[in-house]
């Protein structure tokens, strides 16, 4: 019979399980702010590598919250900042980053316009990262009335 784990891990491991994957604050901060702008999406749009946070099906946009340390963000110089259990945890943003770069490029094999924005990004500037999604909708918007029509059509 194993033994239980000792107190601080029995901590650990509850603090771990409370960390939220979906409908994290950052997300729901800028689903509402797209909202308010009548910009309508899908929430973990599963039917899509990696199952963004956002999609913008309508215009292709994949948006991920990400977070900075669990998506590595300045990571060479956060790295040897690591105290305890530093083997797992570097192997562990590493793949997680890794994972970001691949779900990237298959998004954008598929013709999808892949947005990852910092939570830092979404707390400190949200209305920057409404703009940058309102630009990039009409971009697409521009491009779809680009090949709407042929120069056989005039």
């Amino acid at each position: 019979m194993a033994k239980p784990p000792p107190a601080a891990d029995a901590a650990r491991s509850y603090t771990m399980s409370r960390i939220k994957s979906k409908d994290t604050s950052i997300e729901v901060a800028l689903r509402k702010a797209l909202w308010r702008k009548g910009i309508r999406y899908r929430k973990n749009y599963s039917c899509l590598p990696g199952v963004p946070d956002i999609a913008i099906t309508k215009h292709k946009i994949a948006i991920f919250c990400d977070g900075e340390f669990w998506h590595g963000r300045g990571w060479s110089e956060k790295k040897p900042s690591i105290k305890h259990n530093k083997d797992y945890w570097m192997a562990k943003i590493e793949k997680n980053m890794g994972r970001d770069r691949e779900i990237g490029r298959k998004l954008k094999y598929m013709d999808w316009l892949v947005i990852r924005f910092w939570g830092e990004e979404i707390s400190g500037n949200l209305d920057g990262c409404v703009r940058e999604i309102e630009h990039l909708i009409f971009q697409s918007k521009m491009e779809t009335c680009a090949t709407d029509w042929a120069f056989d059509d005039l």
